[in-house]
């Protein structure tokens, strides 16, 4: 009797953890990126993922993949911080 309590509760554990691990906590927008950066693209993602912003505005995985899907579409600015080129740091070169 002792046996299957304690399988149990080691299957619960197992599921508890699991879960946990399954759904991290998403950065706040403003912690992804420079200021620049969120500058260049910020009124492409109000123009292109209104459905992204209104299921999950801290969601910066949806709103990247959103700015890719719309990349031929979204500024000169934001497609070159998508590309790494743009906005890389907030602070001049000394």
């Amino acid at each position: 009797m002792r046996l299957p309590t304690l399988i149990l509760a080691f299957l619960l554990a197992g599921a508890t953890t699991a879960l946990a691990q399954q759904f991290p906590p998403q950065p706040a927008a403003r912690q992804m990126g420079s200021e620049s950066e969120h500058d260049a693209c910020y009124p492409d993602v109000v123009k292109f993922c209104q459905a992204e912003l209104s299921t999950n505005q801290d969601d910066v995985s949806a709103m990247l993949a959103c700015l890719q899907r719309n990349r031929t579409s979204i500024s000169e600015q934001c497609q070159g911080v998508l590309a790494g080129t743009v906005g890389t740091t907030d602070t001049p070169a000394h």
